[in-house]
């Protein structure tokens, strides 16, 4: 018998309600399998020579002699280390151009979900630097976006820009 994640989740959470102490070992029993999934389906991911803050700086500095608006650029690291935790570096890039997202979002608005886009680049365990995202084409299956000539455009675009970045 299959279950949907909603009931899944609703089980785990009277569990972890009538057994506080199970907290740990429910969230590294199930968060690692949602990333793996994610991971695999519509993640794309470029190895860079460079350090975490070189290749976002390299990353920034492109997108921004290409014309694009910066909204936010955000340091997981340094958010860890505010509340006295500690992470690999990890930093997000959101950016975007209007003119090319308002066409996506005039054929479905929910899609500013997912707009503007964002770039994580991280150090693995082993110190290697990666740049992530999701791959543009997501759009067409999580929106009514399929006819959109711009999407092929994005998935080009961001593929030259990460790996100028990276190289």
């Amino acid at each position: 018998m299959k279950t949907s994640p909603l009931f899944s989740a609703l089980i785990l959470s009277l569990i972890l309600s009538f057994f506080p102490g199970a907290t740990l070992l429910a969230a590294d029993d199930v968060a690692p399998k949602a990333t793996q999934s994610a991971a695999n389906n519509d993640i794309v991911k470029v190895a860079s020579k460079h350090s975490v803050k070189e290749t976002m700086d390299r990353f920034e500095n492109i997108v921004t002699k290409k014309g694009f608006t910066i909204f936010a650029r955000i340091d997981h690291h340094e958010g860890a280390k505010k509340i006295g935790m500690d992470m690999n570096d990890a930093q997000v890039l959101i950016f975007g151009n209007p003119k090319v997202g308002t066409l996506i979002m005039k054929l479905d608005p929910s899609a500013g979900l997912d707009l503007p886009l964002r770039v994580l680049v991280y150090a693995d365990n082993n110190g290697k630097t990666w740049l992530s995202y999701h791959n543009p084409q997501t759009l067409k299956q999580s929106y009514q976006v399929e006819n959109s000539p711009v999407i092929d455009k994005v998935e080009k675009g961001m593929e030259k820009l990460t790996a100028k970045a990276a190289e």
